[in-house]
C-alpha cells in the first residue's frame, strides 16, 4: 500500500488507471462473493483518496463512486455500510478543482431508501438506517456549497432527503420507552438514528439560503399531512422547533408564511388537523421573535381571522361547503371550539412578539373586523346571521383581549386611536352580557400598566389600602391629555353598563377594577372629582330605580359604590372624606349589610326587597362629599353638580330599551317643535292648587308620558315605510309653505301710500328698496 501510494503521488496521471483497475477487481469480487478482497480493494481506494488531492483526481473519483454505487446496490448490509463509510470519508475531502459532470442522484435515492430500511433484525436495521442518514449528510456536505454541482435544494432531491430524516426522527418514542441504564443510554445515544437524523436535519437547514427555505419546508408539511402527524401535534411541534432554531433568524418569516399557506390549503380539513397547524404556528411565532417576523404582519392576522370566521361558519352550518348537507364529513362542534381557542392563543402569542406600534396596528385591524351595528356592512340579518354575528364578535374580542394582555405602552393617546376606542366602546352598549364583559376586560388590560389588576379582583371594603401594595405613578402629561379627550366617553359607557339588568358578579368586579385602575393610572384632581360624581350617579341609579332593576342589581350597585369610595377616600388622604365614607359603611353594617360587597358578592348573596324604605344615613351624599373635599382644595362647584351622561348618535345603534326611551324623548322634542303644532297652549296660571295637583298626579302623568313615548318609538320602528314617508313629507310641505310666506314678506316691499306708480308704457312698476332700508323679522337678523 505504501509503494502504491508513493507511485500514485509521484505519477498522478496514472491515478485514473489505478482507479479503473481497482474498480474492475472490486466489481468482479462482489459478483463472485469474495468479500475479503472487496474490503481490501475499498481500503486501498480510501487510502489513495485521502493521500492524493492533485488536479487529476476527478477521473479517479469517477471510478471510486462507481465502486461505492456497486456496494450500495448489494443486498448485503455489511457491503452497504462499507460503501457508505467510504462515501462519508470522500464527502469530507475538499477538492481543489470543481467537477462539472458528477451526478449524485443515485446516492440520494439509495441513501434515502436505506433510511427507510425494514430489515427483520433490529440491530442491522438500525445500522442500515444510520448509514443512510450519514450518507445523506455526506451528499449535503459535498454539494451544498458547490454551485457547479447538482443543486441539492431542487424539489426532486429535497422530497427524498427531508422525509427520510423525519421518518427516523419519528422513532424517538420507541427508543425512549425502554428506559435503559445511564451507561447504556450513553451508548444508545451515540448510535441512535433519531439523534443522527436531527443533527443532519439541523445541518441541512442551517445551510439553507433565502431562496431554498421553501423547498426545504414543503416536504416537511407534506410528510406531516401524509402520516396524519398534525393531530397529536407533539411530533409536528418538535419538527418546527428544530426548523426554527436551525435556520438563519432573518429567514424565520418565510417558515411562518409557509405554515399560513398550508393552513389556508387545509381550510376544509378536520378541526383537529387545523388546530395542530395553528399550535405549530404559535410555537414557531414565539421562536421567530428573536429574528425577523417579516413585513407581512397583518397578513398573518388576516389569515388567522379568516380561519376563525370559517370555523364559526362550519360550526353553525355543520358542513365544510356552503350548501348544507353537501359535505360527507361530520363536523364536531367541540372540535371547532378547540380550533377557535387555538387560533386565539396563536394570535396572542404572535402579537406578543411584535413591537408596540405594530401591536397597536394589529388591535385596530382586529377591531375593524368586529361586526357592529355602526358598520352596516358587517351585520347579517336573520336568526343564523345573529348567531354568526354574536360568535364572530365574541371570538374577535377574545383575540383582542389576548393581544391587549401583552400590550404595554406609556402613551395611551397614540396607542389607542379614537377610531379604535369608539368602536370598542360601542360594543360595550350591546345587549349581550358576555360581549360587555370582554370589552371591560380589554379596557382593564390597556389601562393596567403596573400590574395592579389582580389586587382588585375581589370587591371589598378594606380599612387599610396599604395592604394592597399598589404601584402608583404620578399621572403623566400624555395621560392627562388622553383623559381630557376620552374621559367623558369612558364615564358615559361605565354609567350605561351599570344600568344593564343582565349584569352578573363578573361585570361588577370588572367595573370596580376599571374604576380603580383609572383612579391609579390616569387620574389627576379633575378626573378624581369626575369619578366620584360618576359613582354617586351610579348610586342614584340604584336608589331611584327608573330602569326597574332587580334587587340583586341594585344591591350590587350600592356595594360597588361603597367599595370604590372606601378605597378612593384613602387614596385622596382627606381625613374628613375618609370619615364620612367610614361612617356610612358602619351604618350599612348595622342597618343594611346587604348594601356592602361582603354580603352581595358571595355565592348566596343576602338581598333585601325593601330597598325603597332605606334611611338617608346609609347613602353617600353629594352635598356632604362636596363640602368635605371642597374644604381640601377640590373643585366644590364641580363636585356639587350631579353627573349626567352625554347622549350621542351611538345610542341609536344599540338595541337597549333605555336608549329607545332616549330616542323617544328626542322624537318628542322634534314633534313638539314641528310646524304641525300651530296652536300654542296659553300660558297657564300657577297657583297653590295647581302645584298640589301636580305633586299628587305626578305618577299618573309620568305613566302617561312613558306610554306616549313608547307609542312614538313604536310608530317609527314598526310603521310601514310609506306611512312614515307620507307623514314626514306632509311636515316638510307645511314647513316649506311657512318658509315661502316668510320669504315673501321679507322680499316684497310694503305698499306705498300713493298706490302704484304707472310707468311711461302704462304698466305698474314697484320701487326697488335698498337692502339697508328693508324691515327684517327679528329671527332673520344675526
Amino acid at each position: 500500500m505504501e509503494k502504491l501510494t508513493f507511485y500514485a503521488l509521484s505519477a498522478p496521471e496514472k491515478l485514473d488507471r489505478i482507479g479503473a483497475y481497482l474498480s474492475e477487481r472490486l466489481i468482479r469480487d462482489v459478483s463472485r462473493h469474495r468479500y475479503g478482497y472487496v474490503c481490501i480493494a475499498m481500503e486501498a481506494l480510501d487510502q489513495l483518496l485521502m493521500a492524493c488531492h492533485c488536479q487529476s483526481i476527478n477521473l479517479f473519483v469517477e471510478s471510486f463512486l462507481k465502486m461505492v454505487a456497486k456496494l450500495l446496490e448489494s443486498e448485503k448490509p455489511n457491503l452497504q455500510i462499507l460503501g457508505t463509510n467510504s462515501f462519508v470519508k470522500f464527502a469530507n475531502i475538499e477538492e481543489d478543482t470543481p467537477s462539472y459532470h458528477r451526478s449524485y442522484d443515485f446516492f440520494v435515492s439509495r441513501f434515502s431508501e436505506m433510511c427507510h430500511s425494514s430489515h427483520d433484525d433490529l440491530d442491522i436495521r438500525t445500522k442500515i438506517r444510520m448509514s443512510g442518514i450519514k450518507g445523506l449528510q455526506g451528499v449535503v456536505r459535498k454539494t451544498v456549497n458547490d454551485e457547479l454541482q447538482a443543486n441539492i435544494w431542487d424539489p426532486q432531491h429535497m422530497d427524498k432527503i427531508v422525509p427520510s430524516l423525519l421518518f427516523n426522527l419519528q422513532n424517538v418514542e420507541e427508543t425512549e420507552s425502554r428506559s435503559p441504564s445511564p451507561l447504556q443510554a450513553a451508548e444508545k445515544e451515540k448510535e441512535s438514528p433519531t439523534e443522527l437524523a436531527e443533527r443532519c436535519l439541523r445541518e441541512l437547514l442551517g445551510r439553507a439560503a433565502y431562496g431554498n427555505i421553501k423547498n426545504a419546508i414543503k416536504p416537511v408539511l407534506i410528510h406531516l399531512d401524509n402520516h396524519s402527524l398534525w393531530e397529536p401535534k407533539i411530533f409536528a411541534t418538535c419538527c418546527f422547533r428544530i426548523i426554527m432554531y436551525s435556520i438563519q433568524p432573518q429567514h424565520s418569516h418565510l417558515v411562518i408564511q409557509q405554515l399560513l399557506g398550508h393552513l389556508d390549503a387545509n381550510s376544509k380539513s378536520a378541526a383537529t388537523v387545523r388546530a395542530g397547524i395553528v399550535e405549530v404556528l404559535s410555537e414557531a411565532a414565539v421562536i421567530a421573535a428573536s429574528g425577523s417576523v417579516g413585513p407581512t404582519v397583518l397578513e398573518v392576522f388576516n389569515t388567522l381571522l379568516r380561519q376563525l370566521r370559517l370555523s364559526i361558519d362550519y360550526a353553525l352550518t355543520g358542513s365544510y361547503d356552503c350548501a348544507v348537507g353537501v359535505s360527507t364529513k361530520i363536523i364536531k362542534e367541540h372540535e371547532e371550539r378547540m380550533f377557535q381557542e387555538a387560533v386565539i392563543k396563536t394570535i396572542g402569542s404572535f402579537a406578543s412578539t411584535l413591537p408596540t406600534y405594530q401591536q397597536s396596528e394589529v388591535m385596530v385591524f382586529i377591531m375593524n373586523k368586529v361586526p357592529l351595528p355602526s358598520s352596516q356592512h358587517s351585520i347579517e340579518d336573520g336568526k343564523a346571521g345573529e348567531n354568526r354575528n354574536r360568535l364572530t364578535q365574541i371570538m374577535l374580542l377574545k383575540s383582542l383581549l389576548q393581544v391587549s394582555v401583552g400590550f404595554q405602552c406609556n402613551n395611551m393617546l397614540t396607542a389607542l386611536p379614537s377610531a379604535f376606542l369608539d368602536r370598542l366602546l360601542s360594543a360595550a352598549l350591546m345587549e349581550d352580557a358576555e360581549i360587555r364583559l370582554f370589552v371591560l376586560e380589554i379596557l382593564i388590560s390597556f389601562i393596567d400598566r403596573h400590574g395592579n389588576r389582580q389586587k382588585f379582583s375581589t370587591i371589598s371594603t378594606i380599612n387599610d389600602i396599604s395592604v394592597l401594595k399598589l404601584k402608583v405613578d404620578k399621572c403623566s402629561r400624555q395621560d392627562t391629555v388622553f383623559m381630557k379627550k376620552h374621559g367623558q366617553q369612558l364615564y358615559r359607557h361605565i354609567y350605561l353598563i351599570c344600568k344593564e339588568e343582565s349584569n352578573v358578579q363578573a361585570h361588577y368586579e370588572a367595573l370596580f377594577s376599571l374604576l380603580m385602575l383609572i383612579s391609579i393610572e390616569l387620574a389627576n384632581e379633575e378626573v378624581m372629582v369626575d369619578l366620584i360624581r360618576l359613582v354617586l350617579a351610579v348610586q342614584e341609579i340604584a336608589q331611584i330605580n327608573e330602569d326597574n332593576l332587580t334587587a340583586y342589581n341594585r344591591c350590587a350597585l350600592f356595594a360597588l359604590g361603597a367599595a370604590y369610595l372606601n378605597l378612593i377616600s384613602q387614596l385622596t388622604t382627606v381625613p374628613t372624606f375618609c370619615q364620612h365614607i367610614h361612617e356610612v359603611i358602619q351604618m350599612r353594617q348595622k342597618e343594611a349589610p346587604y348594601l356592602l360587597p361582603e354580603d352581595v358578592f358571595v355565592e348566596k348573596p343576602m338581598l333585601s326587597k325593601s330597598l325603597d324604605c332605606l334611611g338617608p344615613e346609609v347613602f353617600f351624599w353629594q352635598s356632604k362629599i362636596s363640602e368635605v373635599l371642597g374644604g381640601s382644595g377640590y373643585n366644590s362647584d364641580r363636585l356639587s353638580t350631579p353627573y349626567i351622561p352625554q347622549l350621542t348618535d351611538e345610542d341609536r345603534l344599540s338595541k337597549r330599551k333605555s336608549i329607545g326611551e332616549t330616542i323617544s324623548l328626542q322624537v318628542e322634542v322634534e314633534s313638539r317643535n314641528s310646524p304641525e303644532r300651530e296652536q300654542r297652549a296659553p300660558a297657564e296660571e300657577i297657583t297653590y292648587e295647581t302645584l298640589k295637583k301636580a305633586i299628587v298626579d305626578s305618577v299618573a302623568v309620568e305613566e302617561q308620558e312613558r306610554e306616549r313615548r313608547r307609542q312614538v318609538v313604536e310608530k317609527f320602528q314598526k310603521a310601514p315605510f310609506e306611512e312614515i314617508a307620507a307623514h314626514c313629507g306632509a311636515r316638510a310641505t307645511l314647513l316649506q309653505s311657512k318658509l315661502n310666506q316668510i320669504f315673501e314678506i321679507t322680499i316684497r316691499p310694503p305698499p306705498s301710500p300713493s298706490g302704484t306708480i304707472t310707468a311711461a308704457y302704462g304698466q305698474p312698476q314697484n320701487h326697488s328698496i335698498p337692502v339697508y332700508e328693508m324691515k327684517f323679522p327679528d329671527l332673520c337678523v344675526y
